[in-house]
């Protein structure tokens, strides 16, 4: 049963435009996830994301244990908002001169900002509502940055299962969506009058799409993903060179990836967002490559600026441009990627140099097999 406190910060969250809302304690015997985020650190599953790496004090890394970062915390008000864009899918047919952006990406904006200031209406009405009653409480608000494995507590809060592919699954909602925590030094009997906790069912069952259709294998084992495997690490957080023998993998992905999510049976009739602030921007939906591989330093601050597309930095981007270059097997792009090959950032030259020898293995490739062909037909002929 939940309490007048809930009940006023579910209100405060329908009326900031969140879907879902439920609230999990700081810690729980059976919240073992947290337990595991250190083993996964130490298998090398990160990669070079140092910030999940962080520590307290204590030499602890800080995400097993929100208690080690904000000592007060006793609760986490969990939401989660749609953000699914009415765009086509990674997986559905595209030109070969397209590249594929990552749906999370397609807006203007950072959702790191759109979600927290949304999420900071509904802290307020908590602090208001409780200060009137003379009830001193200390909060903080976080979206991805702050010492929180959102989706563990997103799963203890109600909000959804965590899927094979580690996203959390809301069964009405599917995956697209962008989750807020705001941990308060209330104990969770403040917001839910039953201890029991409010776990979401399972219903991943014996699918395995997710796992199969990942083309980098970086899902190792269900609810188990090698981060510096998986195509958005290589295309947003690794900075110099992507792995050689990665690169074929990584197809036309210039930002990010959605193959596992795509694939998702939950997410065939997830809702379209009906927030202007995740509609996306036309350019960037299956973009042409050519295009974008024109673009100049001083254009992608510009147009990127206060957009996810920033975190990869100029030249990771027309690094992974190069590599989308080449997997589109295009022969006509030779000149813009000698282009690139030019560059004076050494990544962006060995990429782009990369990618021609690439294009031009193809289509050696490609003319050997037609002769292989013809070769018959002329010998019959003679």
């Amino acid at each position: 049963m939940h309490t007048p406190l809930f009940q006023l910060a579910q209100r405060a969250a329908t009326d900031a435009g969140f879907e879902r809302i439920g609230v999990a304690p700081a810690s729980h015997p059976e919240m073992r996830e947290l337990e595991y985020f250190s083993e996964w650190i130490d298998a090398g599953y990160a990669g070079e994301m140092g910030y999940l790496k962080r520590r307290s004090d204590s030499g602890e890394y800080k995400r097993t244990s929100l208690e080690q970062a904000l000592p007060w915390a006793k609760s986490v008000v969990v939401v989660a908002i749609n953000y699914n864009p009415p765009a086509p899918k990674s997986t559905e047919p595209a030109a070969a001169t397209q590249g594929w952006i990552s749906r999370y990406a397609l807006s203007p904006g950072d959702y790191h900002n759109t979600v927290l200031h949304k999420l900071r209406r509904i802290e307020s009405a908590l602090l208001e509502d409780l200060r009137t009653a003379g009830v001193e409480v200390m909060t903080r608000s976080y979206v991805d940055t702050g010492p929180v494995l959102e989706r563990v507590y997103a799963k203890y809060a109600g909000i959804g299962w965590v899927g094979k592919n580690t996203c959390i699954i809301n069964q009405q909602l599917g995956s697209w969506v962008f989750l807020g925590v705001i941990v308060t030094s209330l104990e969770h009997s403040a917001f839910v009058a039953e201890e029991k906790l409010a776990i979401a069912a399972d219903r991943c069952g014996s699918c395995t799409r997710c796992i199969d259709a990942c083309p980098t294998e970086a899902i190792v084992a269900p609810r188990q993903l090698d981060a510096s495997r998986c195509i958005a690490y290589f295309t947003i957080e690794k900075r110099g060179a992507i792995p050689t023998e990665m690169r074929e993998k990584v197809g036309r992905h210039v930002f990010g990836c959605d193959i596992c999510q795509d694939v998702c049976p939950w997410n065939r009739k997830s809702p379209i967002t009906t927030n202007p602030d995740f509609l996306p921007d036309s350019s960037l939906v299956n973009p042409d490559l050519a295009q974008l591989a024109r673009i100049s330093e001083q254009e992608f601050r510009h147009r990127f600026r206060g957009s996810p597309m920033s975190r990869a930095k100029y030249a990771g981007f027309l690094r992974n441009v190069a590599i989308a270059m080449a997997n589109s097997n295009r022969s006509e792009y030779v000149a813009d990627l000698e282009e690139l090959a030019a560059s004076e950032d050494p990544v962006v030259s060995d990429h782009a140099k990369w990618a021609i020898n690439h294009l031009n293995a193809k289509k050696n490739q490609a003319q050997l097999s037609l002769l292989a062909e013809i070769a018959p037909s002329v010998a019959r002929s003679e």
